[in-house]
């Protein structure tokens, strides 16, 4: 697939929100999306699905893909199956690497990524959609969220070099020179640093490696992907495994989305090269979004984000979660389920339901071609 026009992003929605889960017909597989919610959508999950239309949705639907959008399933298909009870829809967060390869396989509708399909990729999707080829729709934008668990240290600053020495196990102690530097004044405890990676191929890890690659290229020397590469260190599977050992570890640091950075979990403020350093919230990663490209061609909406934006209270580390599935060629007995939940997830009411749980709105002018798009496929 050859990247050609790229056009400028221009205002975002505040108030608009849109993720899609990863959809397709199977026969087995459990849900896990309430092992890794922790129940945040019930509060915010207020639609009453009255404006869904169900069409001639029906069947159990299977998502595999990103953790990063497991809360926002989480919410819309609470609301999705009040108002259309004749379709089960399941969400099985393992990641993008092993969302993207259940496309390429055949296994499922739709796959969730954090990281839009690379060029074989597309090619082995022409496999599966037999008339037509995988497509990158963004659905949800968001701030990767750098958690630590250091005691006594209540506010923490970092930048990128540093981030970059200490997750390549270049800096090992809470109290190095560099992080005193940064946080003059604190009492920084001499505690070994425990920094965890995700264990399985994750679209989180690649768009944060891409920002260390992008704004400390001196001090990342791997060539970056959904597979960690760094050496050292310990890992985890998926986002929820990481914040539970940065809730669990004293001296640990880690990354994934804000959604899952609760229940006390402390976030770092990044050191961009602005006026004052940027925390991590879903305003401020709007901000940084903003600043996105289009790099897809035809129905194909892949973002080019700018890691190294230096703009006032732009959260330089985001992501942008997308929804995989056949432009043309969808299976039969898929397409309306798939169509009718992708309608709701992209619909005013379907992003308004997840206004509280820490993701940050897609331009509204990219939202409008995800409509379009999904209207359309076939």
């Amino acid at each position: 697939m050859k990247l050609q026009r790229k056009n400028r992003l221009r205002a975002l929605s505040l108030g608009a929100l849109a993720v899609s889960g990863a959809l397709a017909l199977t026969a087995c597989g459990s849900d896990d999306t309430g092992d890794t919610t922790g129940g945040g959508a019930s509060s915010s999950a207020k639609a009453d699905g009255s404006n869904i239309k169900c069409d001639d949705a029906k069947g159990q639907l299977l998502g595999i893909g990103s953790s990063a959008q497991a809360n926002a399933v989480d919410a819309w298909r609470q609301a999705y199956a009040q108002a259309c009870s004749d379709v089960q829809i399941n969400y099985k967060p393992d990641g993008s690497g092993a969302g993207v390869t259940a496309f390429n396989q055949g296994q499922v509708a739709f796959a969730g990524s954090d990281s839009a399909l690379k060029p074989e990729e597309v090619t082995a999707s022409k496999k599966i959609c037999k008339t037509g080829q995988g497509i990158d729709l963004p659905m949800v934008g968001g701030p990767i969220a750098v958690a630590y668990n250091v005691s006594g240290v209540d506010n923490l600053v970092l930048d990128a070099k540093t981030l970059a020495q200490i997750f390549d196990s270049k800096i090992t102690k809470w109290n190095d020179p560099a992080i005193a530097k940064l946080n003059p004044g604190a009492k920084l405890p001499s505690t070994k640093i425990q920094a965890y990676h995700r264990s399985d191929e994750s679209g989180t890890t690649d768009n944060f490696t891409k920002y260390l690659k992008a704004t400390a290229a001196s001090d990342w020397k791997y060539e970056g992907g959904k597979a960690w590469q760094a050496k050292g260190g310990q890992s985890a599977q998926g986002s929820s495994g990481l914040a539970q050992q940065v809730k669990q570890t004293d001296g640990a640091i880690s990354y994934f989305e804000l959604s899952y950075a609760k229940d006390g979990v402390k976030t770092v403020d990044i050191a961009t090269g602005a006026a004052a350093p940027v925390k991590a919230t879903t305003e401020n990663a709007s901000k940084a979004i903003a600043d996105a490209k289009i790099i897809g061609t035809g129905k194909d909406l892949a973002l080019e984000l700018n890691y190294a934006t230096k703009a006032e209270g732009a959260y330089p580390i985001t992501l942008v979660t997308y929804e995989i599935v056949c432009d043309k060629g969808n299976k039969p007995d898929t397409l309306a389920a798939t169509k009718s939940f992708l309608t709701y997830t992209a619909s005013e009411e379907g992003q308004a339901a997840l206004a509280d749980l820490g993701y940050a709105p897609i331009p509204t002018e990219i939202n409008a071609k995800v409509r379009e798009t999904v209207a359309s496929i076939s």
